[in-house]
């Protein structure tokens, strides 16, 4: 039997396999007028095709939390009521094709107000759409503006933010809420001692860094129901140096293990494993399966379930992933852009039962 096409169960939901879909940014939500931040028939014809594709778990994209969160004008938000309503098609849809909706909620901090990747990632001004991004501290992302040093009070208001952004996801039928810590958004920038010097209750020592990403979770945790999972995603190491002799000291794969215990303690049931974003020149050492170790050390060192992520790309290399224990389920990014049917091409090729739509059945039976 395949590990990789077994079930698991997370709090009370049972997700049909480990073959997940990690959320990745469209740009294709409008950038203003009333349908702002709602997701669109691309959105839904998206998302559902990797439900039909055979994904256990599919995820929507970074999802901001209130305006200036989007890392770009065409990112979706969740901040209203056409937003909820319009999301709840989606889940239906992910649903009805067997698989479990899930949703990332995020702010994109000091990287925010940028263009479509495909058009340059720049910095967009206030003129063109953009707006005054904001951080733990002014000092910016390497090209683009200064960010404006939030206010311990602004902080409070992120954390309400994020709350009021998980009960609306509830309420359009998602089963599984996952907050971004990961790739120098917000979050991430106040975890990391590579971008967070703050003088107050929120910068400075492990702890302080800590503790805004821990109200955040506290205030989800709150707002979600008992029986259903948390996740949260993280940059697992900056790639900076480890010398603390170092100016560019960054987090660790060790800092990385303190964090899944205090989140487990909050009631976080996967942490979601990736590395990187802090900085743009980062040395990564990019090869297949280059972030697993970092799911594995954390899974070994604290018990809590781990996604993996990061050129996971072959059937074979998914199911050793699984079957040793190195994570508990693989997202996959761009290759489910590349085959949105890869789950149901590698449970056939590893001997499971592939659950093809019904109506595809004709084309799977037969080949002629």
């Amino acid at each position: 039997m395949s590990a990789l096409f077994t079930p698991v169960t997370l709090r009370s939901l049972e997700i049909p396999n480990r073959v997940w879909m990690s959320p990745m940014c469209m740009y294709s939500a409008a950038p203003e007028g009333p349908e702002t931040g709602a997701p669109t028939d691309f959105h839904l014809a998206h998302l559902a095709a990797r439900a039909a594709g055979g994904a256990g778990l599919v995820m929507a994209e970074a999802t901001g939390v209130r305006p200036d969160g989007r890392i770009s004008p065409w990112d979706l938000g969740l901040w209203n009521d056409r937003q909820q309503q319009a999301f709840a098609r989606v889940t239906s849809a992910i649903r009805e094709y067997g698989a479990v909706p899930a949703i990332q909620l995020a702010h994109a901090g000091r990287k925010a107000s940028t263009d479509k990747p495909w058009l340059g990632d720049r910095y967009l001004p206030e003129p063109e759409g953009g707006w005054r991004t904001v951080g733990p501290t002014a000092e910016p992302f390497p090209g683009l503006p200064a960010p404006r040093a939030l206010t311990a009070a602004e902080i409070g208001e992120l954390v309400r933010d994020f709350a009021d952004s998980a009960r609306r996801a509830l309420a359009a039928g998602f089963e599984v809420v996952e907050v971004h810590g990961a790739h120098g958004y917000l979050i991430n920038s106040f975890l990391s001692p590579a971008t967070n010097d703050r003088t107050d209750a929120y910068g400075g020592s492990f702890e302080n860094r800590l503790r805004f990403p821990l109200e955040v979770v506290d205030a989800v945790r709150e707002v979600w129901p008992d029986h259903l999972p948390v996740f949260f995603r993280t940059s697992a190491t900056d790639w900076l140096t480890e010398n603390p002799a170092d100016a560019r000291q960054g987090w660790t794969g060790d800092d990385t293990v303190r964090l899944a215990k205090e989140l487990q303690a909050r009631g976080v049931d996967l942490l979601d494993v990736s590395t990187g974003g802090m900085v743009p020149d980062a040395e990564i050492p990019v090869e297949p399966g280059y972030q697993v170790p970092f799911a594995a050390q954390v899974r070994d060192a604290t018990g809590l379930a781990t996604g993996a992520v990061g050129l996971i790309t072959e059937a074979r290399q998914a199911e050793q992933i699984v079957a040793s224990g190195q994570a508990d389920a693989v997202l996959l990014g761009r290759e489910l852009l590349r085959d949105p049917y890869w789950p149901q091409h590698a449970a056939t090729e590893l001997g499971a039962d592939p659950r093809w739509p019904e109506q595809y059945g004709y084309a799977v039976r037969r080949r002629r």
